[in-house]
């Protein structure tokens, strides 16, 4: 049984269209990266050291050229975060960065207080990230987030 002439073209121009829609390939999405602390520990001179994750929501790797961001802890301004990593993200992927901040002493007290007594600490980070998309130029892009620290059981001034 032969299908009709009508029919014939309408499935092969079908046929066609799925291999043109296949030969683009993956959709190269760029989309706002973002950080946030992932751990926040107290050090004996009073700084702090943080594990900064870092995320590429992208589809496609992103190098992390610099991190400015400001941090308030426990309603407080607690200092900046500044950092060149100078990482590469695979897409949809994260990392973590070192980053220590001195900071002033009203989160200095604010956060020890906290840890004294076990309770969380709020945070937000606001600022900017730059950051290059392969194969693409050099952006920047804003940044806002904001959390809860936790005490770490077993490990004194560490919030996570």
């Amino acid at each position: 049984m032969r299908l009709a002439t009508p029919l014939r073209l309408a499935l092969a121009g079908t046929a066609f269209a799925l291999l043109a829609a296949c030969a683009g390939g993956p959709v190269r999405r760029v989309s706002e990266p973002t950080a946030q602390i992932q751990q926040l520990t107290v050090r004996a001179d009073g700084a702090w050291d943080l594990q900064l994750r870092l995320q590429n929501y992208s589809s496609i790797p992103m190098r992390f050229d610099s991190v400015r961001l400001t941090l308030n802890a426990a309603q407080q301004a607690a200092g900046d975060v500044v950092a060149s990593p100078g990482l590469d993200i695979g897409p949809e992927s994260a990392d973590v960065i070192d980053v220590r901040v001195q900071p002033a002493t009203a989160a200095k007290l604010a956060v020890a207080d906290a840890l004294a007594s076990g309770r969380a600490v709020d945070y937000r980070l606001d600022g900017q990230i730059t950051a290059t998309p392969e194969k693409k130029s050099q952006k920047t892009f804003d940044v806002r987030h904001s959390s809860t620290l936790n005490p770490a059981p077993g490990l004194p001034g560490v919030l996570r």
